[in-house]
This record gives C-alpha cells, structure tokens and sequence, in this order.
C-alpha cells in the first residue's frame, strides 16, 4: 500500500514538473500577480505592492493599449522627469528587475500588463556603487541588469509608486 501511495506521489510531481516545464502555471501565475486600475493606465504588482505605469514615458494609454513613441532619456533627465510626475518616481533596479518574466524573450516581460513594451533598456534610480558616472538599467530585451552611462545613454523610463 505504502509503494503504491509513493508511486502515485512521484507520477503527480512528475506531472506537475511537466506542466511547469511546458509553460503551462506561467500565465496563471500572471493573472493572478497583476490587477488593472479601473481605466487601465496602471497595473498593480500584487506580490510587491507596487503600482506602475502600463506605459512607457512618451507613450499614452488609449483604447486598451500603449499608443505612441517611448521617450529615450539620459539618466539625469529621467529623475528631473519623475519629479514632474507628481506621486510617481523611478524605481529602484531590484523593484525594475521584479518586473522581468525570464519565461519570455524580446520583451522579457509581461506584454498583457505591459503593452508594447519595447526590448530596450530602462533607467533605474539605482546609481552604480563603483563607478558615479554610471547607473543601473534593465534589459527588457534579454532580461539582465547593466550598468549605462548616466550622462550620454538614453534609456526608456516606466514609471512607479
């Protein structure tokens, strides 16, 4: 009996494993980690507690979809922009990089939450510990973290709060 009970154990994690492997809890997962403001220029990131913009800076929410041209800045007009921006801000890399889906590739990220979400680099507030002139940036084209030049790089901004 006790055999058959660990046999039965082992073929569900089994197809548990390929269910994962197959991509199959992705989606679920992200549908259940996002929810929507009531017109849908935001999305809340239920796990950390943050509320961002669907859009990309330069881009506008229109008809259930970012419409537009992304605004490229250096870093130290991405953080002169946010102030502008009233409760929104620039995120920190480690809540930037939260947003990377490492199941998806150009864009690695959500496209149902973010819409039209260019595989670009966007500015974090994080500056870059070993070397001022440089800040930390999210590759939503390959999903890793670099280091840009904060005043001859322009990157894309989305936005937080």
């Amino acid at each position: 009996m006790r055999s058959l009970r660990n046999r039965r154990h082992l073929e569900l994690l089994s197809a548990l494993a390929l269910l994962a492997c197959l991509g199959t809890a992705g989606p679920a997962q992200a549908q259940a980690r996002y929810t929507y403001s009531a017109n849908g220029a935001e999305v809340t990131d239920v796990q950390a507690g943050l509320v961002w913009r669907r859009c990309s800076e330069g881009q506008i929410w229109s008809a259930g979809i970012c419409s537009g041209t992304p605004t490229p800045f250096t870093h130290e007009q991405a953080l002169a922009h946010a102030k502008t921006q009233g409760v929104w801000r620039l995120p920190n890399v480690k809540e930037l990089s939260s947003l990377v889906d490492t199941s998806r590739f150009n864009p690695a990220i959500d496209g149902n939450a973010f819409p039209l979400t260019p595989s670009a680099l966007y500015w974090s507030s994080s500056p870059d510990v070993r070397l001022p002139s440089l800040a930390w940036s999210v590759d939503f084209g390959l999903g890793g973290v670099v280091s840009s030049n904060r005043y001859s790089s322009t990157v894309l901004l989305r936005l937080v709060r």
